[in-house]
């Protein structure tokens, strides 16, 4: 597309997330034997009833506690599961513990109850959906550099309904990013469900079982000597568990061959001499002065994320104005010129204010939200559309004939950029969820404030666009030769706290020959 301009809307937090446990002939004898089978029953039977009252109390918990969160959810349904953790634990909650609750009480049926919960068990989340929800906080936890603690005791920055982590919820995390081969995060999780155990939390899962996950977790990372401690520290809870055991002998082994090998390394390292070494710490030293290392996209586009990163000079940022912009005299404009923001100088980014109504925003989510589908990418290859793990939103697009609202709002960007909207495409409507993102790519071949996270950045140059309630923003991609400006490939934050919907309009080359002529000069 010729260049890209993106509304941002109103905030809405409704959610869119080593080795693998006879007879006696006498009467006398007869009946006594027929004793020992009574009280058999009988303490059966006294076992039954007190598993049934035991089954009773915790569903009546299970109401209870339910039925106090349900309140307090239900005060503000959208600021409540705008709480990534709240969200995380409403899919484990409806995906796994319903279920647990539902086997519980087929041990005795409630007709009504059951046949309820089956009907609406088809609109449950998947495995997969909890699956998806779980990664959404690793990876806000990666991105925003946030700590075990903080995600668990609920602590996140923009939060106003706090809900910590239980111990299960920890261990699920955990669970989940062992599933998928990924022993940095399962290592964090069961550390902190650990931790949470140590601190006196009570839970259904057990200390044994947290430190099996973790130290294989840590085993898999390398660290040979603590996943034995934490073998050890298994096995004094449980001596005869067989997988610590045999993973006790074979970590044994393992580190005293590692300590072999450290102390050859070593040994050779003396035998080279100290002047050598020192020679190749000068010589590397030198080599990191003379050679500066590019900080590598992904880090950057963290980094960016959190507001850090490259900083605009002094001289550039005295280039940036804010100003009232009536488009060259455009008669719209003339006696109401709207309020336009220099964001960034190169490539060339500016913002305006106040551009779209509350009542605006309202309708075009409303029209967009029934349309809402995980928005996909076309496959370099194939040219195929399909989803993509970079691309995390809901998207939905919106015609000029289906409403006048949207007419309205593609003649304001035909005003404001003076580009014709004929070739443009339709207006595109994105929600990007808890956890949601796009990564770094390029439009060419917003609209909701957010209480934290889902900025747009521009790793290569290093601008931060922030989410704004009712503000566009308008860049090119393309210079007025028709090449690309690859200086604007850009990246959708992951949203930390809230729920960011944007409209995207992008306008194509075609037709702009007369309102934007083609420039001579390839990069100007």
């Amino acid at each position: 597309s010729l260049c890209h301009l993106i509304f941002l809307y109103s905030i809405s937090l409704s959610f869119s997330l080593p080795v693998c446990p006879g007879w006696s002939d006498s009467v006398g004898g007869h009946m006594t034997d027929l004793l020992y089978t009574e009280k058999d029953l009988v303490t059966s039977l006294k076992n039954y009833i007190t598993a049934e009252e035991n089954k009773l109390k915790q569903v009546k918990q299970w109401a209870e506690k339910l039925d106090v969160l349900s309140a307090i959810a239900m005060q503000d349904p959208e600021g409540f599961l705008g709480n990534p953790v709240n969200a995380f634990k409403l899919m484990k909650r409806l995906n796994t513990e319903w279920g647990d609750l539902e086997s519980l009480v087929l041990k005795d049926t409630k007709e009504g109850f059951i046949s309820n919960l089956t009907l609406q068990r088809q609109h449950f989340p998947t495995d997969e959906d909890q699956t998806g929800a779980a990664k959404a906080l690793l990876r806000l936890q990666d991105t925003y550099r946030l700590d075990t603690n903080t995600i668990s005791t609920g602590d996140l920055p923009g939060v106003t309904h706090k809900s910590p982590m239980t111990v299960e919820d920890c261990f699920e995390l955990g669970k989940i990013a062992y599933s998928e081969v990924d022993y940095y995060h399962t290592e964090l999780w069961m550390e902190q469900a650990l931790k949470q155990l140590d601190e006196g939390e009570e839970s259904t899962v057990d200390k044994v079982t947290v430190l099996d996950y973790l130290s294989y977790a840590i085993y898999q990372q390398g660290d040979l000597g603590r996943a034995l401690e934490l073998t050890k520290r298994l096995l004094m809870l449980d001596p005869e568990h067989q997988r610590a055991n045999g993973n006790l002998k074979y970590f044994e082994f393992q580190l005293i061959n590692q300590r072999k090998a450290q102390a050859q390394e070593a040994q050779k390292a003396q035998e080279e001499g100290k002047e050598r070494r020192k020679r190749l710490t000068s010589d590397a030293s030198k080599k990191k002065k003379r050679f500066r290392e590019p900080v590598p996209e992904r880090k950057m586009y963290e980094m960016l994320c959190r507001g850090e990163g490259i900083k605009l000079t002094p001289r550039r940022q005295r280039r940036l104005f804010c100003r009232y912009f009536d488009n060259h005299g455009h008669p719209k404009y003339l006696l109401s010129p709207v309020k336009q923001e220099d964001e960034w100088d190169r490539p060339y980014i500016v913002r305006y204010h106040d551009i779209i109504s509350h009542g605006e925003i309202e309708k075009v989510k409303e029209l967009a939200k029934p349309r809402l589908r995980r928005a996909t990418i076309s496959n370099p290859i194939t040219g195929v559309l399909e989803t993509a793990p970079y691309r995390i939103s809901k998207s939905a697009w919106l015609t000029a004939y289906e409403h006048p609202m949207i007419d309205q709002i593609n003649q304001r960007i035909e005003d404001l950029t003076g580009l014709e909207m004929d070739t443009a495409e339709e207006l595109q409507v994105a929600n990007y969820g808890v956890g949601g993102q796009y990564e770094p790519h390029f439009d060419f071949g917003r609209m909701s404030d957010v209480a934290a996270g889902g900025a747009t950045v521009f790793p290569d140059v290093g601008a931060a666009v922030w989410p704004k309630k009712g503000t566009a923003v308008f860049w090119y991609n393309l210079f007025p030769s028709g090449e690309g400006d690859y200086s604007t490939r850009h990246a959708a934050c992951p949203v930390l706290v809230g729920n960011k919907w944007v409209s995207n309009k992008w306008i194509h080359e075609r037709g702009q020959e007369f309102r934007r002529p083609c420039g001579l000069n390839e990069t100007a």
